[in-house]
C-alpha cells in the first residue's frame, strides 16, 4: 500500500502538486495519466525521494519515507530517459548493478526476451535510444522487488519489444506486485491497468477503472474519454 496525503510541491512560483491525496493498493497495475505539466513525473519522483515535497507525507509499505532511504530497496524504477556512462559496456553495467543491489538478480531471460545478447559487449554510448530503453527494462525487472515504478516505459521501443514489455508487466502483476506506470500511450494503459488516476494542473481529476471513466464521460472509447476530460476542463 502507498498512501499520499496533502502533497504540495512548488518549483519557484509554479505550484506543480496542489495537495494530492492518493491511495494505491498493494498488487495490480496503477496508471498515472495527464497532459504535459500536470504533475505526473513530479508525483513519481516524490515517491522515489528524488523530489522533496514542500509539505505532505508519503507512506510506502506502512513506512513514512520522509528523511529515509531504506524503502528504496523495495522499489525498482524505470525512468523515461536513462543516462548511462557512455564508455561502459552493457555487460559491465549489468554486472555493476547486480553487485550494487546485493540481492538476487536474474537478467538472463530478460536479455533473451529483448534480444540484447548481440549488444552485451558494445559501449552504451554507441546504442540507439530504443536499445538503451531495453537495457533500462532489464535493469528494472532483474531485481525481485514488490514495487515497480515506470515513467514512459515504452519510449523508443519497437512494437515487438512493447509487446514483450506488456507480457512482463502482466506476469509481475500475477505475482502480486504493485506496478505504477506513467504513459501517454493510452492503448497500452487501457490493456494493462487495473486503475488509473488522471492529474490535471496538479490536482486529481479522476481515480478509478478505465470502464468507470468511460461511464462517467459517456464515451465507449478510452481515448475519447480522456479527450472529453481535457475538452471539458479547458473549455
Amino acid at each position: 500500500m502507498i498512501t499520499i496525503e496533502k502533497l504540495h510541491k512548488k518549483f519557484g512560483s509554479l505550484e506543480v502538486l496542489k495537495g494530492i491525496d492518493l491511495q494505491i493498493k498493494s498488487g495490480g497495475v496503477f496508471a498515472i495519466l495527464g497532459p504535459n505539466g500536470s504533475g505526473k513525473t513530479t508525483l513519481i519522483k516524490s515517491m522515489l525521494g528524488m523530489v522533496i515535497p514542500n509539505s505532505g507525507d508519503i507512506w510506502i509499505q506502512g513506512e513514512n519515507i520522509k528523511k529515509q532511504w531504506r524503502y528504496r530497496h523495495q522499489v525498482s524504477y524505470l525512468p523515461q530517459i536513462a543516462h548511462f556512462p557512455k564508455n561502459l559496456k552493457v555487460a559491465e553495467l549489468l554486472k555493476m548493478i547486480k553487485n550494487l543491489k546485493n540481492k538476487p538478480c536474474d537478467e538472463t531471460s530478460l536479455v533473451a526476451t529483448f534480444n540484447l545478447a548481440p549488444f552485451l559487449n558494445k559501449n552504451l554510448g554507441d546504442l540507439s535510444g530504443g536499445t538503451k530503453q531495453k537495457v533500462n527494462a532489464v535493469l528494472t525487472f532483474m531485481v525481485d522487488n514488490p514495487i515497480i515504478i515506470m515513467d514512459e516505459p515504452t519510449s523508443g521501443l519497437d512494437p515487438v519489444s512493447v509487446l514483450e514489455l506488456k507480457k512482463i508487466i502482466l506476469a509481475e502483476r500475477a505475482k502480486g506486485k504493485t506496478i505504477i506506470i506513467s504513459s501517454h500511450i493510452l492503448s497500452f494503459i487501457e490493456e494493462i491497468s487495473d486503475e488509473i488516476v488522471f492529474l490535471l494542473d496538479g490536482n486529481i481529476y479522476f481515480k478509478g477503472s478505465v470502464s468507470k471513466l468511460k461511464e462517467n464521460t459517456n464515451k465507449s472509447n478510452f481515448e475519447e474519454a480522456i479527450a472529453s476530460i481535457l475538452t471539458t476542463s479547458y473549455a
